[in-house]
């Protein structure tokens, strides 16, 4: 057994250069919830002696390739960041990428207004990195705390199993935070009109390392090559009358045809700090970082090029997480993604089982060496050849595994000494960038996007009808006039 196959890794293929401390605030804690080498680790564990999916159930994929160009820009990538998988223009890395609607069933239309999903998997030679998105650039909550009681309001009622207007409105009227989502969402860019025409981000803010173990803030941004198209209701219902599985086909007949779809990824980036100069919090998931002082750079282009040969093996059994990151990728302090770091590979230890990333979908394509063992599925055991069958911890001096050299300089942020605490942001900002996304929306968008608020605000009662029309004029004195006209006509 070569030295190098005897190094500990995650089931990611990540390196394990410390496997006695978790990631904490100082070395006395407290620990910081992005520990993710100790969650792989005691989240297997806790399943050692396996559903659809709560969120994101309907969906496709397909697989391709993701080219670097080398450079950010008209720079060199190597200045911001060393991931190996962006370093050398031309360096080709296989990538699995599933597209889906977010609070609607796994057989559901998807012709239905819903966020779709766009989860990118890379297999790097560092290890498997999940760039999780969606297809808007912003998100409805801005705290993972949040996340259980949104998707709660957006789903069935519990009593009678319906989607209910006035249960959405109920939770929006009381959370400012989501105005400019949903200025999105109920426009025509809520109903994507495919998969290869539709956009992609990464909504939350990461960071990047370089070798010097400097770090900046950073934004994905997936483009569509073949453009961007949406419908718009009254669309959306004439396909749906026809054929609820149209994205899905879409994308199978394209690639299938020979005709592959591709994206072109840029990033935005940020020096890392608390930007006081600007009028919100740039680690905010509901705020966009605008293009006129953070300009998108590309980075590099996808393409997808050969379908799933079986549907379940491949789409349903694939796993996503967005704390899933390679060397020279890390996290930033926004609230929402250290939540998703967690509930999403937890998650998929519960629904595919505590094994799931030793499916062929899921595994990484280099070497895995680990000490977790056993669990529902259990189909080999993560050991090279030559290493001690007999040894499933660490350290050990019986030929077991052991950490993996350290050879880059590690990031440590640091932070000033502060308490622990339970409170929002500073600069929430809640209406500014719904009103300027409102404003920028052509006559045909905006009339729509009206359409489809009424048609929801219609379930609600008269007090969440009224506390919504206050939140539209705080967005835009027209917004909120024309939802509040809107309602009038409609009898309400």
């Amino acid at each position: 057994m070569s030295q190098q196959n005897r190094h500990l890794t995650t089931r990611q293929g990540h390196p394990v250069h410390n496997n006695q401390s978790m990631r904490t605030l100082g070395n006395r804690g407290p620990a910081v919830l992005e520990n993710y080498q100790f969650l792989e680790k005691i989240a297997h564990f806790d399943r050692e002696r396996v559903p659809e999916r709560v969120v994101h159930a309907r969906g496709t994929g397909a697989h391709g390739v993701f080219e670097a160009y080398g450079t950010v820009g008209d720079e060199p990538i190597a200045k911001y960041t060393r991931a190996k998988l962006f370093q050398e223009k031309g360096k080709q890395t296989p990538v699995f990428v599933r597209f889906s609607t977010v609070i609607h069933g796994g057989h559901s239309p998807e012709t239905l207004r819903d966020p779709r999903g766009f989860a990118v998997k890379f297999y790097t030679e560092d290890g498997i990195w999940d760039l999780v998105g969606n297809n808007l650039k912003v998100f409805f909550i801005r705290d993972a705390i949040k996340f259980p009681d949104f998707i709660h309001a957006l789903k069935p009622d519990p009593v009678h199993n319906r989607q209910d207007g006035g249960r959405v409105m109920d939770f929006f009227s009381n959370s400012p935070e989501v105005m400019h989502m949903i200025t999105w969402v109920f426009s025509p860019w809520g109903i994507p009109a495919n998969y290869r025409q539709m956009q992609g981000s990464g909504v939350n803010t990461y960071k990047w390392v370089n070798k010097a173990g400097e770090a900046v803030l950073v934004k994905y941004h997936w483009e569509p090559l073949a453009g961007i198209k949406n419908l718009t209701q009254q669309e959306a219902k004439q396909i749906q009358a026809e054929n609820f599985n149209h994205a899905t086909q879409d994308l199978y007949d394209a690639i299938a045809a020979g005709n592959y779809p591709q994206w072109e990824l840029f990033v935005q980036i940020m020096s890392d700090d608390e930007h006081p100069e600007l009028d919100f919090d740039p680690l905010d998931d509901t705020k966009i970082w605008p293009k006129e002082q953070f300009p998108w750079l590309p980075v590099g282009k996808m393409t997808l090029n050969r379908n799933p040969q079986n549907y379940f093996a491949e789409v349903e059994q694939s796993a996503f997480g967005p704390g899933v990151l390679v060397d020279g990728l890390d996290f930033s302090d926004d609230k929402m993604l250290i939540g998703r770091t967690f509930s999403y590979s937890d998650t998929q230890r519960y629904r595919v089982g505590p094994n799931y990333l030793q499916l062929p979908i899921n595994a990484a394509k280099n070497h895995v060496g680990t000490n977790q063992r056993d669990g529902s599925m259990t189909y080999k055991v993560d050991l090279p050849d030559g290493a001690n069958p007999h040894v499933n911890y660490e350290p050990s001096s019986l030929n077991g595994l052991v950490e993996a050299p350290q050879t880059e300089v590690v990031y440590e942020p640091t932070y000033a000494a502060a308490k622990i605490v339970r409170q929002s942001i500073d600069r929430t900002n809640n209406y500014q960038q719904a009103g300027e996304r409102y404003r920028s929306f052509e006559e045909w968008e905006r009339q729509d996007l009206i359409n489809n608020l009424v048609d929801t605000l219609v379930a609600a009662t008269p007090a969440i009808q009224q506390t919504m029309v206050e939140h539209f004029y705080k967005c835009d004195e027209d917004y909120g006039r024309s939802i509040e006209e809107g309602l009038k006509k409609a009898g309400k």
